[in-house]
């Protein structure tokens, strides 16, 4: 389930939309995650991953950003993360339709509010699951979807890291472990030369010595 909406300004997370969890109950609960997302928007920059997901749990969020906006959801970790992303273009798509060139102009919080009818649509459609089954029998998978990292919530919050340093560290990570299947590799190519040369080198000194008998 999309549990909740957020769309802000990269540049200095200005807050354009938002749009909770209609239930009263779970509507109060996810105030904590509400300002999470806040915390997220603060930490983003024109260097941060164009896409990411961030476990907080007991759900987590997912974001695109596009055109120097970002489109982010709360959902439930069962939520398919696919769909999470379909249901972000989706959205990212509309947006940039009615406001995209005077997203630029704004300087006030939540300007373009009216628009959280249309998410709450978007949402009922990838929650109901008739409709999600026909979304996924409709729309291939997001290109890459499985390469998007997760991080925890903790790894932005607590120790401060700017959201544009995880994909640095994602890299960093994903080079290291490059390094070390290859040395792994080469090692192994190495003992196997080694073992095929010491077995070259039995084989040699057994001919010799068939030989020096031989003419003996």
């Amino acid at each position: 389930m999309i549990l909740s909406t957020f769309i802000a300004r990269v540049a200095d997370g200005l807050p354009l939309v938002a749009s909770m969890q209609e239930d009263e109950q779970i509507g109060r609960s996810l105030s904590e995650y509400q300002k999470q997302a806040k915390l997220l928007f603060s930490k983003m920059n024109q260097s941060s991953p164009p896409k990411l997901s961030i476990a907080t749990e007991p759900y987590i969020f997912h974001y695109i950003i596009q055109d120097g906006v970002c489109f982010l959801a709360l959902c439930e970790k069962s939520f398919k993360m696919n769909l999470a992303f379909q249901y972000l273009e989706d959205i990212q798509q509309e947006f940039a339709s009615k406001y995209g060139r005077r997203v630029a102009t704004v300087s006030r919080p939540y300007p373009f509010i009216e628009f959280d009818t249309y998410l709450s649509k978007a949402k009922k459609t990838y929650v109901d699951s008739r409709q999600r089954r026909h979304l996924t029998g409709i729309k291939s998978e997001l290109q890459d979807v499985q390469r998007i990292m997760v991080q925890n919530i903790d790894d932005v919050m607590q120790r401060g890291i700017a959201i544009s340093d995880l994909d640095e560290k994602a890299s960093n990570l994903v080079y290291n472990s490059e390094k070390y299947k290859r040395d792994a590799k080469n090692l192994n190519l190495r003992s196997r030369n080694a073992k095929i040369a010491a077995v070259t080198s039995i084989v040699v000194t057994f001919l010799i010595y068939l030989r020096f008998w031989w003419f003996i």
